[in-house]
């Protein structure tokens, strides 16, 4: 801690910075920060001496837009506190809030107070709390926004514009949560920006023609009312070197320092699962029993009971045309009767009234909403407001509607059986101008979603502790709100294999290294898109989800005659039974999933693709690549000794390899698509 000091100390209390127009330098260990006295913040990396830096440097538009007064910096806590007035014309007075801390030694964190100095309110407008310019030149990105079903948050950097809008329910309502995190990297370094807070903000990026990029970190405008003061949540830039991977850990960490966190996988959410969407929304008990042997025969010990089990929205009975009677009862002891768990869909808040709309049938206004229109969320204009699916919503931020679904969750375990859920399609909520609901803020609807997901999944715990809620915001970033509350991540709707990987990485980032991410159904990991947001789904590369520490998951349609018309897309013929017998075999031989993933490789720029995973002391690499690869693979990480390295996904010995201190051994490889490496000691 000393050094750490020290060092502030010596540069931030800056009793040698005299000159107002230069830029104030805030060092550690290993970051140097230089703010600008136009508001901008220089950010540079310090390793082995050298300074490396993704930004701009200061130009004409910095020299010509002063927007702090320098001269009036005030330093404490050792220098490692600062806070810089801006200069004022009208409005509101605005302080800029520096700080240096012990646990982000490569961070700057970063703050804007506002206050009302006058007799009446004022409006602050939009508060841009950090800005970046970068240099041209290869730039690969994540962006945290919850922006839409399928597209990407991990991609390089092209010309256009993202707004990025983290907190706000999109227009169809599928998206607008996300997580308030933005990272940027090349070969040689990382700089990322975020927020300590599950709020609404704004993390527009912006690319020109000429590869210069600019990110900002804004919060909405508010109105302040006389002498009234607001603070902006933490917020904080960092340096790093590698991808997103490092920021999102160390993001996930400041966040633990206020009480975030998320629980722990249980063994059970490690098990590889089944998924009755293969049959699409008309399920039957019929076909869920017709698929029961062959999930035994495959050692698949989960099976997830999907959408369109139920009769309305809201109401969460079993339908009586499919599941009459005690059916749903006697499916689940039956399953459980053979040594299976069933998992089953879920999407609390939403209810469904008489809208004329519905994707898989007419919705009608359901019981709970007849019988309880005082829980609905109201737009602004009194009306129910719709969220995903354009259904209704009931507010999470009333203790009667945290109960209600508490009690449909026990009941579920209870009396049915269920040994987990797959809450599904969860993007944002819309705020709530119910005045009967007496909020000081509409977005109280918005902010209380991540409580009710606590209340059910303590309630489901305290029943049943192995048991596994799995949380998926279909196609989309999660949230930062419910992300604690789910004993399995998903890769949520993957576009492909490159997602599955990609997002698995991103979970176990945010997680844990060592957490459970479901890599989806196998299916999805290959798709050609049909038109109007349909797909067809064509994917066997198991190799994604394992080799790179995913649960495996498959929604196989078995037996493929006489429960359904003809052989589809996603059966289990002849020649698919052998290709999931292998990589079920391999998935738990090797047990990847609970092993603990390591940051070894930069993607965009190392190639081929690489993954690393330590599992019971034995190294395991995935490397990945558009089709046929030849060349070497670098193998990081390895202590010092004699390894034997072996290709489990083939069952191939490749010889063997010395490792050095410093120094990763190299071994030439020529593959198609993926190799999956183990190296004994």
């Amino acid at each position: 801690m000393a050094p750490f000091a020290l060092r502030i100390l010596l540069v931030a209390g800056c009793l040698a910075w005299q000159s107002p127009a230069q830029p104030l330098r805030l060092t550690t260990a290993q970051a140097e920060f230089q703010v600008l006295p136009s508001g901008r913040i220089l950010a540079f990396r310090l390793q082995e001496g050298e300074r490396r830096s993704l930004d701009a440097p200061a130009d004409r538009r910095d020299a010509n837009t002063p927007r702090l007064d320098m001269g009036r910096a005030a330093f404490s806590a050792g220098g490692r506190h600062v806070e810089i007035p801006f200069t004022r014309r009208e409005g509101p007075n605005k302080t800029l809030i520096l700080e240096l801390r012990e646990e982000g030694p490569s961070a700057l964190f970063v703050a804007i107070r506002v206050s009302n100095p006058v007799n009446q309110p004022v409006r602050t407008g939009a508060l841009e709390v950090l800005h970046a310019r970068y240099v041209p030149g290869p730039l690969w990105s994540f962006q945290g926004a919850s922006v839409g079903w399928g597209v990407d948050e991990v991609l390089a950097l092209r010309p256009g514009r993202r707004k990025n809008l983290v907190g706000t329910m999109s227009k169809d309502g599928e998206g607008g949560a996300g997580l308030p995190l933005n990272d940027f990297w090349n070969a040689g370094t990382g700089e990322a920006m975020g927020c300590l807070a599950a709020t609404s903000c704004a993390m527009p990026v912006v690319v020109a023609l000429d590869g210069s990029a600019s990110a900002s970190l804004v919060f909405p405008a508010r109105t302040l009312a006389p002498g009234e003061s607001w603070s902006s949540p933490w917020t904080f830039l960092t340096v790093h070197r590698g991808d997103f991977f490092e920021p999102v850990r160390q993001w996930a960490g400041f966040m633990g320092q206020s009480g975030w966190k998320p629980v722990p996988s249980p063994p059970e959410a490690f098990e590889a699962s089944w998924c009755s969407w293969g049959y699409g929304f008309d399920i039957t008990p019929a076909q869920m029993l017709g698929a029961l042997p062959k999930l035994k025969e495959l050692g698949i010990p989960w099976a997830t009971l999907d959408d369109r089990w139920f009769d309305a929205y809201g109401d969460w009975n079993p339908r009586p045309d499919t599941f009459p009677g005690d059916a749903m009862k006697e499916l689940v002891a039956t399953y459980h009767k053979a040594g299976e768990k069933v998992q089953l869909w879920w999407l609390p808040i939403a209810a469904e009234i008489a809208n004329g709309k519905g994707e898989s049938h007419r919705y009608h206004r359901s019981r709970v909403a007849r019988e309880h229109p005082d829980w609905l969320v109201l737009d602004a204009k009194g009306r129910p407001a719709t969220m995903t699916r354009d259904l209704a919503a009931l507010d999470p931020s009333l203790p009667d509607v945290q109960a209600y679904f508490r009690d449909l969750a026990v009941k579920f375990v209870r009396e049915w059986g269920i040994d987990g859920f797959k809450m599904d399609c969860v993007f944002a909520i819309p705020p709530c101008y119910n005045p009967g609901h007496h909020h000081t803020s509409p977005q109280e609807s918005v902010q209380a979603v991540g409580e009710l997901y606590h209340v059910i999944w303590a309630a489901v715990h305290a029943l049943k502790p192995g048991a596994v809620i799995q949380i998926c915001p279909c196609g989309t970033t999660p949230a930062v709100d419910w992300l604690p509350w789910m004993d399995q991540a998903v890769t949520a709707d993957p576009v492909g294999a490159l997602q599955v990987r990609r997002r698995i990485k991103l979970y176990k980032a945010l997680r844990g290294p060592a957490s459970a991410v479901y890599g989806d159904h196998v299916e999805l990991s290959a798709m050609s898109a049909l038109g109007h947001g349909e797909w067809f789904e064509t994917g066997e590369d198991f190799a994604s989800t394992v080799g790179t520490g995913g649960v495996v998951g498959t929604k196989f349609v078995w037996p493929i005659r006489g429960l359904v018309p003809k052989a589809g897309p996603v059966d289990l013929t002849p020649a698919r039974d052998a290709l999931w017998r292998k990589w079920l075999g391999l998935y738990h031989e090797q047990g990847l999933s609970s092993g603990t993933f390591l940051n070894l490789y930069t993607l965009g720029f190392d190639a081929p693709e690489g993954y690393a995973i330590v599992k019971d002391g034995r190294m395991h690499y995935a490397f990945f690549a558009l089709g046929p690869w030849k060349g070497e693979v670098e193998l990081r990480g390895l202590e010092p000794g004699s390894y034997r390295v072996r290709d489990y996904g083939e069952g191939r010995d490749l010889g063997q390899v010395l490792a050095a201190e410093g120094k990763p051994p190299r071994l030439a490889v020529t593959f198609q698509d993926h190799l999956l490496l183990e190296l004994i000691p």
